[in-house]
């Protein structure tokens, strides 16, 4: 899987020997409920996730240039809502320490530019209706709302999940 590079962060593979950094970040109670996922209790546990969620194809570590400590994640994978039918969706998260410096909307711009490239005709972001964070990142990026729908969660509730997309017409580099 290839290395992405923007202006501040490095995108790269996870790698098992990740898992103390993404504990410390990832066990942050701030951090993962509002993804839909709970926070992690040990580095065993964030070894566990590396392995069978984190360790994939089209999922990178978050880097700021100059380290190679992952302090977040981005992802794509087939979307979620009805009228995504299957075309890529960006997911995202990044340490609580880190939030508000627009790192992650710089990843996920990244990652948009990539499908685009892969030759996707739409790409789709989504968040909680709580997670006015989330929507402030899927805003930056130009994403459009398209609908909403129930989305069930990891942790076993019932979220209201909006749903935005951007056309390849619509996307400007």
């Amino acid at each position: 899987m290839a290395i992405i590079e923007t202006q501040r962060l490095i995108l790269r593979p996870w790698r098992e020997d990740d898992a103390a950094d993404l504990y410390r970040y990832a066990g942050d109670p701030e951090v993962g409920p509002a993804a839909g996922w709970a926070p992690h209790k040990s580095v065993e546990d964030s070894l566990g996730v590396l392995r069978s969620i984190l360790m994939k194809p089209d999922t990178w570590a978050v880097t700021l240039r100059g380290s190679d400590e992952p302090v977040g994640s981005v992802g794509i994978f087939p979307g979620a809502c009805s009228e995504a039918k299957g075309q890529p969706e960006i997911g995202y998260w990044i340490a609580r320490p880190l939030w508000g410096n627009g790192y992650i909307p710089e990843a996920v711009r990244a990652l948009i530019a990539l499908c685009f490239d892969r030759g996707a005709e739409a790409v789709w972001c989504a968040h909680a209706d709580f997670n006015s964070k989330s929507r402030r990142v899927i805003e930056k990026c130009g994403f459009t709302y398209r609908c909403s729908e129930n989305w069930t969660s990891s942790l076993g509730d019932v979220r209201n999940c909006l749903y935005y997309s951007i056309r390849r017409e619509d996307w400007q580099a």
